[in-house]
């Protein structure tokens, strides 16, 4: 997926405030939904698939919130894409060997995958710690 969807764009926003929070600070989604203009139910789902990927970590009860897994350091962008938006891919021939019939000719298939992963690698040099300085 090259663009980034609305979900895409919410999540990077979200994750943005978390990790610009003191690091043992607990946040209440209704605090970052608030904060960052994200609707709470959206940025629930979007908070839920950080927990699964370990992006985030996140507490129940009175006092529950989500809090960054990890320092803003260790977070990249691409980690933060692909958690909600699945495999970068510009092209499905890119996702891998055999997903077209074509890409052991195809004279475009080495420019996709090229694509690919020049877009992985700039995400991957991103870390939140960069954004949140900006």
């Amino acid at each position: 997926m090259m663009e980034l969807t609305r979900k895409g764009d919410y999540a990077i926003r979200g994750i943005i405030y978390l990790a610009s929070q003191p690091p043992d600070k607990i946040s209440l989604l209704s605090d970052i939904a608030a904060a960052v203009d994200v609707p709470q139910t959206f940025l629930a789902k979007i908070f839920q698939q950080f927990s699964k990927s370990g992006i985030v970590r996140s507490y129940r009860g009175t006092g529950g919130g989500f809090v960054l897994a990890s320092t803003p350091d260790k977070v990249t962008l691409l980690e933060v894409v692909e958690a909600v938006e699945g495999p970068i891919t510009p092209n499905r021939c890119a996702v891998g060997p055999g997903q077209c019939s074509r890409d052991g000719y195809c004279t475009v298939h080495p420019v996709w995958v090229r694509i690919q992963q020049e877009v992985r690698r700039s995400l991957a040099e991103i870390t939140l710690k960069d954004l949140v300085q900006k």
